[in-house]
């Protein structure tokens, strides 16, 4: 649910060509890998941070040690016994997976008496703390030739990756990761203890931590209680292992303090996560793809598509918790959309970028001396142009292959072939590192899927695809389904019908079961998902193959483009940041207000009166009675603000965020914890294409009134009391 420009130009907007170098003084875009931040100490220092730059590089030290990854959000520890915090929608669908109709934690609430009666995470769930970080680009790129085919080269370079990992992972206990950056430019190992054992602890009830909904996600004001808890547990020697009642918390080397002095208006402030992935460095053709038809696209697919689940899954009902996390997630994503397309047209994205290019292609033409730019980027064209084109061919067919039954009986049939291989040279996500995660996948399901939502997105999905031209449908799906353009719904329901009514996937020992079945079992099994995922293999392989060919391509010329990017940038006394990619990044800046258009401003804190004010006792505007009698008494304990006589609720700030910084710990100065970023205004969104500082605001849950709710409304003190609160 999620933006900084610092004193250095980065990709964001690259403006610099048409802007003067005094116009970024006070800008604070960038997402800086840690050993980036002494490259940029003077105007750390300048913003505020009392540390200094080189600790925040060193990942093993105070306080990037204490910050973690979710593997999908970000959070950091606060105690020494391992207690994690992070956003609560981080936590919900483990929420949700605790949930029932008799137990419904998403509206009450969760708070474990003590650390017997914590409740094991939703499958899959882990914490990863970052042990080293290492450059491994000559040994990710040893053996690449620029002669290669683009599938030979993808073969080199995964090749060398996975033995890498493998070597890595012969540690006991870490998940090893080898990531690009610069687009393939560079490449760094990311060794990780993965705790496996991850427990609920504390999740405040939907009215607090989800306080707004869907109606204030992206907007200011806010007053979400967006936090939660969790605790990572390790064996009683230490080492990563399985939920055992016998496990003991977690010691992390390194926790944060949280203050309950928090921060005002105008302090320095860094968020320290991984965030997801940024397009800040993509080519005009992805550009104009994405805008003027993936998002179009996909907005009217998740208008139809959320329809279908509310109407398959009463308000209430245990189908419904089900689908919960998925709802939130799909009109997230939806109301992302929205921002992002009004954003690119009030900045002229396609223009901005096309005149970025401009710029770029005129420096080379003037300073490349070597010659190899030009050409490489005029390459990259191309092959964006071959990209964006490949997408919209495969777009419907990528959906209709997504039923929750269907895609296990697909990656079942997948395994049984690449079983018949060498671990090695097996595909990821079918090597033996990643059986357990594809177990959980498949137990997952019970806890989020049902015949009758699932066949109603199916529907979707399908009637969709068949409104396509025949260049955009795949020939074999439509002949193993028996379907076509007249293909009426009545006929295609009744098809659907078959599906579920003879599956035997919907049972969690046979999908668990037919892990081990050989391809011969599996291609003569009656089950039609599985029937149906036999028949698409080779399209599948082709369309996977022809995918390898370009993204092996694009490993010969983005690095060249990007080191003409990086070279332009140096040129102009600015330093490049590379493209999130779930790798830890500290962003740095200011808390402050903003004017998104002219006649609005947004201040830089909200109260606890505003709860009240919005408050309507229905959801999502439907604060616990308690914490509504609380406010109308003044009740604020030790966590006023004394400038806004009211305890801070949500606080905004300059920073750079994106998705995947959920969770996120915001630090002062000191590093101690002040709040978790948690969205960006609707105004910041399109952001991950285009930095626009006027309009690039962060928000955050304030640490004052997460101590607030869990003293007074929650009674949580024992939390309170096991984390070191600063109460200067």
């Amino acid at each position: 649910m999620l933006l900084r420009k610092s004193t250095m130009l980065v990709a964001g907007v690259f403006a610099a060509f048409c802007i003067t170098p005094a116009t970024f003084v006070n800008a604070k875009e960038g997402m800086f890998t840690p050993d980036q931040l002494p490259q940029i100490s003077k105007d750390l220092s300048k913003t505020g941070l009392k540390l200094k730059s080189s600790q925040l590089a060193d990942l093993t030290d105070f306080p990037m040690g204490a910050v973690i990854s979710l593997g999908g959000c970000s959070a950091s520890f606060v105690s020494d016994q391992g207690l994690v915090v992070t956003n609560h929608h981080c936590a919900r669908g483990s929420v949700q997976f605790n949930s029932s109709e008799e137990n419904n934690y998403l509206q009450d609430g969760f708070l474990a008496e003590d650390l017997n009666a914590e409740l094991p995470a939703a499958p899959g769930s882990r914490v990863y703390v970052t042990k080293k970080v290492a450059d491994v680009t000559d040994k990710v790129l040893a053996g690449v030739q620029a002669s290669m085919s683009g599938q030979a080269r993808y073969q080199v370079i995964e090749k060398n990756r996975k033995a890498l990992i493998a070597g890595c992972e012969n540690d006991a206990g870490h998940r090893c990761q080898v990531s690009s950056f610069f687009g393939g430019a560079q490449y760094k190992l990311n060794k990780r203890l993965e705790i496996k054992d991850v427990r609920l602890v504390y999740a405040p009830a939907d009215a607090i931590g989800r306080y707004g909904g869907d109606a204030d996600n992206w907007l200011w004001p806010r007053h979400t209680g967006d936090f939660a808890f969790y605790r990572a547990y390790v064996s009683p020697q230490g080492g990563s292992a399985e939920f055992s009642k016998d496990n003991v918390p977690y010691k992390p080397e390194h926790f944060l303090k949280v203050s309950a002095v928090g921060v005002q208006e105008g302090d320095f402030v860094m968020v320290a996560g991984y965030p997801g992935s940024t397009s800040r460095y993509s080519r005009l053709a992805e550009v104009k793809n994405v805008f003027d038809w993936s998002y179009p696209t996909w907005i009217t697919l998740l208008e139809n598509w959320i329809a279908a689940i509310e109407q398959a899954s009463p308000e209430g009902s245990d189908t419904r918790i089900k689908y919960e996390s998925r709802l939130a997630g799909l009109n997230n994503y939806l109301k992302n959309l929205g921002g992002q397309i009004k954003g690119a047209e009030r900045v002229g994205l396609v223009e901005r970028r096309a005149q970025r290019e401009d710029a770029l292609n005129d420096w080379v033409a003037e300073n490349d001396k070597s010659g190899r730019f030009a050409p490489a980027i005029a390459d990259l064209d191309k092959l964006s142009q071959e990209s964006a084109l490949q997408y919209r061919k495969t777009y419907w067919y990528n959906k209709v292959t997504r039923p929750a039954l269907f895609s296990a009986a697909q990656r079942l049939y997948r395994l049984s072939k690449e079983n018949q291989k060498d671990d090695a040279e097996r595909e990821k996500g079918y090597q033996q590192r990643d059986m357990e995660f594809f177990t959980q996948g498949l137990n997952a399901i019970e806890r989020r899927y049902d015949p009758v939502v699932d066949k109603a997105e199916w529907m979707v999905f399908l009637q969709a695809y068949l409104a396509q031209p025949i260049a955009q449908r795949v020939v074999a799906f439509d002949k193993a389904l028996m379907i076509n353009s007249d293909t009426s719904e009545r006929q295609l329901s009744e098809k659907l019908d078959n599906f579920y009514a003879k599956t035997v996937l919907n049972q969690v020992e046979t999908r668990i079961a037919l892990m081990t079945a050989t391809t011969d079992e599996l291609e003569k099994h009656p089950d039609p998902f599985i029937q149906l995922a036999v028949a698409l293999y080779d399209e599948n392989i082709a369309q996977e193959d022809a995918s390898k060919d370009r993204d092996g391509r694009y490993a010969l010329l983005e690095p060249q483009y990007m080191k003409a990017i990086i070279a332009w940038q140096k040129a102009q006394g600015f330093t490049a940041y590379p493209d999130a990619n779930s790798n830890l990044r500290v962003t740095y800046g200011n808390v402050m207000g903003g004017s998104p258009k002219d006649g609005l401003r947004y201040t830089a804190f909200t109260r606890l009166e505003g709860i009240v004010e919005k408050d309507t006792g229905e959801a999502p505007f439907n604060a616990p009675k308690s914490q509504l009698e609380l406010i109308k008494l003044a009740d604020y304990g030790d966590y006023e603000l004394k400038s806004l006589e009211s305890v801070p609720v949500n606080f905004m700030s300059d920073l750079d965020i994106t998705g995947g910084n959920s969770g996120s710990a915001t630090l002062n100065g000191k590093g101690e914890l002040v709040g978790l970023v948690f969205d960006g205004t609707i105004e910041s969104v399109n952001s991950d294409w285009d930095f626009d500082n006027d309009m690039t605001r962060a928000i955050h849950v304030d640490s004052r009134y997460m101590l607030w709710v869990m003293e007074k409304v929650d009674n949580a003190q024992y939390l309170i009391n096991e984390m070191d609160v600063i109460r200067r």
